[in-house]
């Protein structure tokens, strides 16, 4: 689901020669960061996605290949298992200091793009899973001052949101306070012909929240039949006291 189908020869000219390099350039990746090779060389980090992957090894070594040629590689089997890997690996380092240092750089760019809502009035957003798991659905991207998701734009919105998992935004957040925005001071308001409409005007026609069970609304009648009697009775006792007055 990383939307690597896209790739072109020509691209790998963009890169640095590695794996990595080359997956990194591929249009639609612009999300991800490039995961240190020292991070890759330490077993601790990829413990237990052995057992996640195909073809594990063989798909390793193909992202620690710092000699990358795509014109002389065409085993797509290996190619699918080394981006699903890469992917877990990179979910994984985005959560350390480090990792959220590189995602950082991307952020203040603005690479991940801004919330769609007018009143978060351009907030950027960062990336982030509906699951941990891969092949469950895309990226999507969490908005830090409205607190929801959205859909990234359309080039970088087929990468598998596992590969940023559903952590990532709120640990980003977490490690840097002073990026947390205040929440939006505006709210829309519905309004025809310029009157503000209550909350239940637009709710479904079939909506609970729109129903009156009967009670109430026998309590309801009674209440302002009472209300009519009472006024009336005083109206009628007013005029009394007016002719006695004449």
């Amino acid at each position: 689901m990383s939307g690597t189908s896209q790739s072109t020869s020509s691209r790998m000219s963009m890169g640095d020669g590695s794996w990595i390099g080359w997956f990194l350039n591929l249009q639609g990746n612009e999300f991800l960061c490039r995961v240190p090779f020292d991070y890759l060389e330490d077993k601790f980090n990829l413990t237990g996605l052995e057992n996640n992957v195909p073809n594990y090894t063989q798909a390793l070594d193909l992202i620690m290949d710092p000699e990358f040629d795509n014109n002389c590689w065409d085993n797509s089997m290996d190619s699918q298992s080394a981006e699903q890997l890469y992917g877990m690996i990179h979910a994984r380092y985005i959560l350390t200091p480090r990792g959220v240092d590189d995602m950082l750089l991307k952020y203040e760019r603005g690479e991940f793009g801004s919330c769609p809502r007018v009143y978060c009035k351009g907030q950027r957003v960062l990336p982030v899973g509906l699951t941990d798991l891969i092949g469950q659905s895309h990226v999507k991207v969490y908005c830090p001052r409205c607190h929801d998701i959205f859909q990234p734009r359309s080039r970088c919105a087929l990468l598998d949101g596992a590969m940023f998992g559903s952590s990532f935004p709120h640990m980003f957040l977490m490690q840097l306070p002073a990026l947390r925005p205040q929440p939006p001071k505006e709210k829309y308001v519905a309004r025809l012909y310029g009157f503000q409409l209550h909350k239940k005007a637009l709710m479904p026609s079939d909506s609970p929240e729109r129903k009156i069970p009967s009670s109430a609304s026998t309590t309801t009648t009674a209440s302002v039949m009472g209300n009519s009697s009472k006024s009336l009775t005083s109206s009628v006792a007013s005029r009394s006291m007016r002719r006695l007055n004449l």
